[in-house]
């Protein structure tokens, strides 16, 4: 698949300008009428209708009127300004180094007030210990080529996740137990790793859960996603963090956190799978 950030950007447009298509072809009109209902040029709607110019929010919410598809407005503009910023590049974020990566979040850290994470591969970050992320982020930059600013980078993170001290704000993790088990450092800094996932589990504002290998599933494991309140998704890839803001995205990512949420075990159920994996370490 192609990383150019440019392609993805048009990538997103060519889908939006499919979507008022079929909006338009649903409600049985021409080009022409729609322009007539709209108050533009013929010319325009086909621009828009093949991804040559972005419409704006004004342009989508009389293109929806004219459709009598009002109730599809939300989506479409939220996928408007989504093709700007989705599917953010990775080595772009990272060409200044981990660092500028880990700060550039901090914004939306501290406006968000609830926070859901699931995540399938390692300890999320807001949960990592100094050590456990040097080892990971080390292994990030090593694989991807990117400048060793690694000690800036985890001190960063470290700055912050001290949203997490936050007793107003409120966290939901879902880890999936092969998160506990993968050796991504040494013995000791994993020991110490878990030792402080089982601290963090005692702060009243923080719920995590644990979905162990055994358990029968109502959803499958996925790649690792946080939703912040309940209007922005990150989702991670290999190559790249898609931001989603569309209220159809952000439902479906906030119905599977519920179903791994279910599928969980907490409490001193979920402590037992942690403790079981520390006493593994020997």
């Amino acid at each position: 698949m192609p990383s150019n950030p440019s392609f993805r950007i048009q990538q997103a447009r060519d889908i939006l300008a499919g979507r008022l298509r079929d909006i338009r072809k649903d409600a049985g009109i021409s080009g022409r009428e729609l322009a007539v209902r709209c108050g533009w040029s013929e010319s325009k709607s086909s621009r828009i209708e093949n991804a040559r110019t972005p419409p704006s929010d004004a342009d989508i919410k009389a293109w929806c009127r004219a459709c009598d598809a009002d109730d599809q407005v939300p989506d479409l503009i939220a996928a408007n300004r989504q093709s700007a910023e989705a599917h953010v590049e990775w080595r772009r974020l990272q060409r200044g180094g981990l660092r500028h990566l880990q700060a550039s979040t901090g914004d939306l850290y501290q406006r968000t007030t609830v926070f859901r994470v699931y995540v399938s591969d390692v300890i999320p970050g807001f949960l990592q210990t100094p050590g456990y992320a040097t080892a990971l982020l080390g292994s990030i930059a090593e694989f991807r080529g990117t400048p060793d600013d690694v000690s800036d980078a985890v001190n960063a993170r470290m700055k912050r996740n001290a949203v997490l001290g936050n007793g107003a704000l409120r966290f939901r993790f879902v880890l999936e137990e092969s998160v506990l088990r993968h050796r991504l450092c040494g013995a000791d800094t994993m020991a110490a790793q878990l030792g402080h996932l089982l601290m963090t589990m005692d702060l009243p504002h923080v719920v995590l859960g644990i979905i162990p290998f055994a358990r029968q599933r109502t959803v499958w494991p996925m790649p690792t996603f946080t939703i912040f309140d309940d209007h922005r998704v990150h989702a991670d890839t290999l190559d790249s963090a898609s931001t989603l803001t569309q209220p159809s995205q952000i439902e479906l990512y906030e119905r599977a956190f519920d179903r791994l949420t279910r599928n969980a075990a907490q409490g001193s159920a979920a402590r037992a799978l942690v403790a079981e994996a520390l006493a593994s370490l020997g």
